[in-house]
């Protein structure tokens, strides 16, 4: 049954990744001569921050004579991309030379507005069927040391050199050229007469190798050096770990069950210290067990999403520059595993003698959306605010919203009910005594929060090449396509905070802590 739904949910989820893939009007990619080739506008922002980007005609381009938006995928719109057709025609295999594209008077506020731009270094970005494109809209000139004497030029010239295989587009670059400018430097009227040139070079490039270029950065033998460094660093770490866990775990654990098992009369007659003392406490149900069984549901999700996602990037789905593909299997494959989440949580939670499991579903629903959706109407009203691209239409909002209420909550329903359902039994090794023992006081250091920041550490250590990687596609211009060693790297942190968490676990048992429920919770968390 769970192979049935696992095969299910991949199958769905590649489905609508085929559907949300970006589309030209041509479906198959091949044009003939003289066939218009979709060119869109998408946005503009500064490049030392890509996340904060805005739409192409924010700025006062020249519009085109039929202003036309893109209709987008669900993962498109999440990306921030804001698809509008672009003044530029570029017919297929036709040579143009100097074409105006406008002319046009800028007012004073105009020219601010762009000499503010070019100040903060915007750059553009396009699609021409389906391949990106970017371009600076301008420069300075700092011609003095004091900014007051430095110059702004906006390029009134950009030249298109696209490339092509007999009838499919293979690539395509954009320049500027850096001798036709406007002068925006004085708040002045300006006027600028915006051109453009296409040419077109024959390659033998196939189409299915078209994408390769944009991933050779990540791909390149200086940076596969680094990130198999990085694979060794983590194994070497791994190893440590095993052969500490190995000495403390086997050699005193193993001779404490040799003993039992061998001598259980001398055994009982042995004061208990240690982790022996507190066998009755140990199995004692958690505090807010509601919660943590909550968060327990909602772990195993993310677990099962993070699995999910690999999958997809291993056979290929997040190619590069697919928009939109990540953030649509995100929202639909976290949709379809709520249910996961519904049976652990209720499962565990009728374990641990719970009445109320209509309302500890209704928790762990809430759990991560609920924290999810108070950030994300913040950075949506920030957003809004700047008219940002990463503001949100209130249309997505209602599709995410129905997606929660359709699709979410009935599968984490479901789930709750097949939970509560399996009539599972909480069974413990040993007898929870009646009372709980008292907790001995403990120095500042074997508190949870120092503990939390000591076991951060080594799984740090283990993964901090690949965060750089990462952190700088998210937050960059960098490209991540290298997801083999991603999965590597994610299998070591699993196997690294699977041992920080066992043996951080046997120290608090070793010094008779039996509140070990929440503070393992805390260790996975912050590991993770």
């Amino acid at each position: 049954m769970a192979e049935k739904m696992v095969a299910i949910i991949f199958v769905a989820v590649l489905m609508l990744m085929a559907a949300d893939q970006v589309r030209s009007d041509s479906s198959n990619h091949r044009y003939k001569e003289g066939d218009q080739v979709p060119l869109y506008a998408n946005k503009v922002g500064p490049f030392q921050n890509p996340s904060e980007t805005y739409r192409y005609y924010d700025l006062p381009f020249c519009l085109p004579d039929d202003l036309k938006e893109k209709s987008e995928a669900l993962g498109e719109v999440l990306n921030g991309d804001r698809l509008v057709s672009a003044p530029y025609k570029l017919d297929f295999l036709r040579e143009k030379e100097s074409e105006r594209v406008c002319k046009k008077t800028l007012t004073k506020e105009q020219v601010s507005q762009f000499r503010s731009a070019v100040k903060k270094d915007y750059y553009f970005q396009m699609f021409y069927d389906d391949l990106p494109i970017w371009g600076f809209i301008g420069r300075v000139d700092k011609e003095g040391k004091d900014p007051s004497d430095y110059k702004y030029y906006l390029f009134k010239h950009i030249y298109f050199d696209i490339f092509y295989n007999k009838d499919r587009m293979i690539e395509i670059n954009v320049r500027t050229d850096t001798n036709a400018v406007a002068d925006l430097t004085e708040d002045k009227e300006v006027v600028v007469e915006f051109y453009y040139t296409v040419k077109w070079k024959a390659t033998k490039t196939p189409f299915e190798k078209r994408m390769e270029k944009y991933s050779q950065s990540s791909s390149s033998p200086h940076h596969l050096e680094i990130h198999w460094f990085s694979i060794i660093n983590s194994c070497v770490t791994v190893l440590l770990l095993t052969g500490f866990l190995a000495t403390i775990l086997m050699r005193v654990l193993k001779n404490d069950f040799v003993k039992y098992a061998n001598d259980e009369e001398s055994a009982e007659d042995q004061e208990e210290t240690g982790w022996k003392y507190i066998h009755g406490d140990v199995f004692r149900y958690p505090k807010y067990k509601s919660l943590f069984v909550a968060a327990l549901g909602s772990g195993t999700q993310l677990f099962t999403l993070t699995i999910f996602i690999f999958i997809l990037a291993l056979v290929g789905v997040f190619y590069p520059y697919n928009r939109g593909a990540l953030f649509t299997a995100l929202v639909v494959i976290y949709a379809l595993t709520s249910g996961i989440a519904g049976y652990t949580a209720t499962s565990f939670y009728c374990q641990l003698e719970g009445i109320n499991w209509v309302r500890n579903l209704l928790l762990t629903g809430c759990l991560f959306c609920g924290p999810l959706f108070l950030t994300f109407c913040f950075l949506n009203t920030v957003a809004i605010a700047y008219n940002a691209t990463a503001a949100l239409p209130f249309g997505t909002i209602v599709v995410i919203v129905l997606i929660w209420t359709l699709v979410t909550s009935p599968l984490l329903v479901l789930g709750g009910i097949a939970g509560k359902n399996s009539k599972p039994e909480f069974q413990a090794p040993c007898r929870t005594t009646k009372y709980p023992r008292e907790i001995p006081h403990f120095p500042w250091y074997r508190g949870t929060i120092p503990q939390m920041a000591m076991a951060g550490f080594l799984p740090f250590s283990a993964i901090y090449i690949e965060l750089y990687y990462i952190f700088a596609s998210v937050w960059g211009h960098r490209i991540y396509t290298i997801y083999s060693i991603l999965f590597i790297v994610f299998i070591i942190l699993l196997i690294v905070t699977a041992f920080i968490t066992v043996a951080l676990t046997y120290f608090q048992l070793a010094a008779e802590d039996h509140e070990w429920w929440w503070r393992y919770v805390a260790l996975v968390l912050v590991l993770s």
